[in-house]
Protein backbone atom coordinates (compact mmCIF):
# COMPACT_ATOMS: atom_id res chain seq x y z
CA UNK A 1 0.00 0.00 0.00
CA UNK A 2 0.74 2.96 -0.99
CA UNK A 3 2.42 5.39 2.23
CA UNK A 4 0.87 8.44 3.44
CA UNK A 5 3.72 10.79 2.73
CA UNK A 6 3.93 8.91 -1.08
CA UNK A 7 -0.02 9.88 -2.09
CA UNK A 8 0.38 13.17 -0.46
CA UNK A 9 3.70 14.10 -2.67
CA UNK A 10 1.56 12.07 -5.93
CA UNK A 11 -1.87 14.17 -4.93
CA UNK A 12 0.64 17.79 -4.87
CA UNK A 13 2.16 16.06 -8.79
CA UNK A 14 -1.84 15.54 -9.95
CA UNK A 15 -2.76 19.12 -8.99
CA UNK A 16 -0.10 20.05 -12.02
CA UNK A 17 -2.93 18.24 -14.88
CA UNK A 18 -6.29 18.13 -15.41
CA UNK A 19 -8.43 16.61 -13.09
CA UNK A 20 -9.40 13.78 -15.74
CA UNK A 21 -5.80 13.18 -16.41
CA UNK A 22 -4.54 11.41 -13.67
CA UNK A 23 -2.32 8.74 -14.98
CA UNK A 24 -0.51 12.14 -16.60
CA UNK A 25 1.27 12.25 -13.08
CA UNK A 26 2.68 8.42 -13.57
CA UNK A 27 6.67 9.44 -14.11
CA UNK A 28 6.20 11.54 -11.10
CA UNK A 29 3.86 8.73 -9.25
CA UNK A 30 7.06 6.45 -10.08
CA UNK A 31 9.96 7.88 -8.90
CA UNK A 32 8.10 9.16 -5.64
CA UNK A 33 7.71 5.36 -4.77
CA UNK A 34 10.62 4.54 -6.05
CA UNK A 35 12.49 7.42 -4.15
CA UNK A 36 10.72 5.74 -0.71
CA UNK A 37 11.33 2.05 -1.15
CA UNK A 38 15.03 2.18 -3.09
CA UNK A 39 13.04 0.35 -6.30
CA UNK A 40 9.63 -0.53 -8.29
CA UNK A 41 8.67 -4.43 -7.78
CA UNK A 42 5.80 -5.38 -9.90
CA UNK A 43 3.61 -5.09 -6.68
CA UNK A 44 4.76 -1.31 -6.08
CA UNK A 45 3.71 -0.67 -9.85
CA UNK A 46 0.00 -1.85 -9.49
CA UNK A 47 0.04 0.01 -6.63
CA UNK A 48 0.61 3.33 -8.60
CA UNK A 49 -1.61 1.98 -11.26
CA UNK A 50 -4.80 1.93 -9.02
CA UNK A 51 -4.07 5.19 -7.32
CA UNK A 52 -4.02 6.73 -10.74
CA UNK A 53 -7.07 4.90 -12.30
CA UNK A 54 -4.93 3.77 -14.77
CA UNK A 55 -4.23 0.23 -16.49
CA UNK A 56 -1.59 -1.70 -15.01
CA UNK A 57 0.33 -2.21 -17.93
CA UNK A 58 0.39 0.76 -19.13
CA UNK A 59 2.53 1.82 -15.66
CA UNK A 60 4.53 -1.30 -16.24
CA UNK A 61 5.19 0.37 -19.83
CA UNK A 62 6.65 3.33 -18.62
CA UNK A 63 8.45 1.97 -16.00
CA UNK A 64 10.26 -0.81 -18.40
CA UNK A 65 10.76 2.10 -20.88
CA UNK A 66 12.67 4.37 -19.14
CA UNK A 67 16.22 3.71 -17.65
CA UNK A 68 15.73 5.93 -14.44
CA UNK A 69 13.09 3.20 -12.75
CA UNK A 70 14.69 0.23 -11.10
CA UNK A 71 12.74 -3.00 -11.54
CA UNK A 72 14.77 -5.10 -9.31
CA UNK A 73 16.83 -4.29 -5.87
CA UNK A 74 19.98 -1.56 -6.22
CA UNK A 75 22.62 -0.87 -3.73
CA UNK A 76 22.13 2.35 -1.61
CA UNK A 77 24.02 4.15 -4.23
CA UNK A 78 23.57 3.38 -8.05
CA UNK A 79 26.20 4.59 -10.11
CA UNK A 80 25.09 4.98 -13.89
CA UNK A 81 27.76 5.53 -16.19
CA UNK A 82 27.34 7.11 -19.80
CA UNK A 83 28.80 4.56 -22.43
CA UNK A 84 27.30 6.57 -25.40
CA UNK A 85 29.35 7.48 -28.37
CA UNK A 86 30.46 11.12 -26.86
CA UNK A 87 31.56 9.30 -23.73
CA UNK A 88 33.63 6.88 -25.20
CA UNK A 89 35.19 9.17 -27.12
CA UNK A 90 36.88 10.70 -23.69
CA UNK A 91 37.41 7.67 -22.21
CA UNK A 92 34.39 6.45 -20.26
CA UNK A 93 35.61 2.54 -21.11
CA UNK A 94 38.38 3.42 -18.56
CA UNK A 95 36.26 5.00 -15.97
CA UNK A 96 33.91 1.64 -16.33
CA UNK A 97 37.25 -0.66 -16.34
CA UNK A 98 38.16 0.94 -12.87
CA UNK A 99 34.72 1.27 -11.07
CA UNK A 100 34.22 -2.85 -11.93
CA UNK A 101 37.44 -3.14 -10.31
CA UNK A 102 37.13 -0.93 -7.74
CA UNK A 103 33.74 -1.95 -6.35
CA UNK A 104 34.13 -5.91 -7.81
CA UNK A 105 30.93 -5.58 -9.92
CA UNK A 106 29.61 -5.33 -13.29
CA UNK A 107 27.26 -3.81 -14.56
CA UNK A 108 23.41 -4.50 -13.30
CA UNK A 109 24.90 -6.30 -9.69
CA UNK A 110 25.38 -4.98 -6.50
CA UNK A 111 28.33 -5.01 -4.16
CA UNK A 112 28.06 -7.84 -0.81
CA UNK A 113 27.47 -5.06 1.35
CA UNK A 114 24.91 -3.61 -0.81
CA UNK A 115 26.01 -0.17 -1.09
CA UNK A 116 26.97 0.07 -4.80
CA UNK A 117 25.12 -1.09 -7.98
CA UNK A 118 26.71 -0.10 -11.59
CA UNK A 119 24.69 0.65 -14.47
CA UNK A 120 25.34 1.59 -18.07
CA UNK A 121 23.67 4.39 -19.30
CA UNK A 122 22.23 6.28 -22.36
CA UNK A 123 22.99 9.84 -23.10
CA UNK A 124 22.41 12.21 -20.23
CA UNK A 125 22.29 15.35 -22.12
CA UNK A 126 25.45 16.36 -21.15
CA UNK A 127 28.16 15.66 -23.87
CA UNK A 128 30.10 18.80 -23.05
CA UNK A 129 31.06 17.16 -19.92
CA UNK A 130 32.06 14.14 -20.86
CA UNK A 131 32.36 11.30 -19.63
CA UNK A 132 30.22 11.32 -16.74
CA UNK A 133 27.93 9.57 -14.37
CA UNK A 134 24.77 10.02 -12.05
CA UNK A 135 24.71 8.84 -8.53
CA UNK A 136 21.21 7.95 -7.42
CA UNK A 137 19.66 9.61 -11.09
CA UNK A 138 20.36 13.26 -8.79
CA UNK A 139 24.09 13.80 -8.76
CA UNK A 140 25.55 14.57 -11.86
CA UNK A 141 29.42 14.30 -12.00
CA UNK A 142 31.24 15.52 -15.46
CA UNK A 143 34.36 15.32 -16.65
CA UNK A 144 35.62 12.45 -14.85
CA UNK A 145 39.07 11.04 -14.68
CA UNK A 146 40.20 7.86 -11.96
CA UNK A 147 41.15 10.06 -9.21
CA UNK A 148 37.59 12.19 -9.15
CA UNK A 149 36.12 8.54 -9.16
CA UNK A 150 37.72 7.91 -6.59
CA UNK A 151 37.10 10.98 -4.50
CA UNK A 152 33.50 10.32 -5.11
CA UNK A 153 33.77 6.98 -4.20
CA UNK A 154 35.31 7.74 -1.01
CA UNK A 155 32.60 10.15 -0.02
CA UNK A 156 29.95 7.79 -0.22
CA UNK A 157 31.53 5.20 1.90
Amino acid sequence: MLSPQATEKIDYELTKYPVDQRQAAVMSALRIVQTERGWLSKESITEVAQYLGMPEIAAMEVASFYNMYDLSPVGKYKITICTNISCMLRDSDEIVNHLKTKLGVGFNEVTPDGKFCLKEGECMGCCGGAPLMHVNNTDMHEFLTVEKVDAIIGELK
